[in-house]
């Protein structure tokens, strides 16, 4: 925030620029945070298309008549999933096109905080969801031990072992997404956190 701490320091200098001045820190946080936002955006639909498109690519050999079948709770999720992000993403676009036109300080901060609630519940859905349709997928790996399709189970009932088995897979995989959502929105939720806090701090 280099250019922000700029500008303080020349309103500060002289008063008569003072008015001016919040102005300039206004625009350009304007401007800092629709640029954040479009890019969640674009981030959001690349990952979407980029995931899906790799499941497409993959030979199916009728997997998905089958797995419909005999996981049918599961192929909800997968399908609800589906609806859930693109309802995400068009949240997305349409705050996108809201902040770009905004005209004051207090409807920008309303919508950094509305930008960053939805990234944050799009996180917490896409972690959830994962864990689950993943951790099940993986006991489906250990159930199927060199069995025919139709022989295979998802529930583990063989013990305790799977069990854990399905809970140790749930967390990696949270884990891992958490690590890579971190990764790949932290450093927009960061800016946008700055942004806020600099609105806060001049009146328009």
């Amino acid at each position: 925030m280099k250019e922000l701490d700029l500008l303080k320091k020349d309103w500060q200098k002289n008063d008569a620029f003072e008015q001016v001045s919040e102005q300039d820190i206004y625009t350009m946080l304007h401007k800092k945070s629709s640029s954040v936002v479009k890019w969640i955006l674009i981030v959001s639909i690349l990952e979407f298309v980029i995931l899906n498109g790799i499941s497409y690519l993959l030979p199916d050999d009728g997997y998905d008549n089958k797995y419909s079948t005999l996981h049918p709770y599961l192929y909800l999720a997968e399908k609800l999933n589906y609806i859930i992000i693109i309802g995400f993403i068009y949240l997305f676009y349409k705050n996108y096109k809201a902040i770009s036109v905004l005209q004051s300080s207090k409807t920008l901060i309303e919508h950094i905080l509305k930008t960053r609630k939805i990234v944050t519940y799009y996180i917490y859905w896409n972690i959830i969801i994962s864990g689950y349709i993943g951790g099940f997928g993986f006991i489906d790996g250990w159930n199927d031990g060199g069995r025919s399709t139709a022989e295979k189970v998802i529930i583990p009932s063989q013990g305790p072992a799977k069990v854990f088995a399905l809970l140790f897979a749930m967390l990696f995989i949270m884990g891992i997404l958490w690590l890579f959502y971190k990764l790949l929105y932290g450093g927009f939720l960061r800016k946008l956190k700055e942004n806020y806090n600099e609105l806060k701090k001049i009146d328009l």
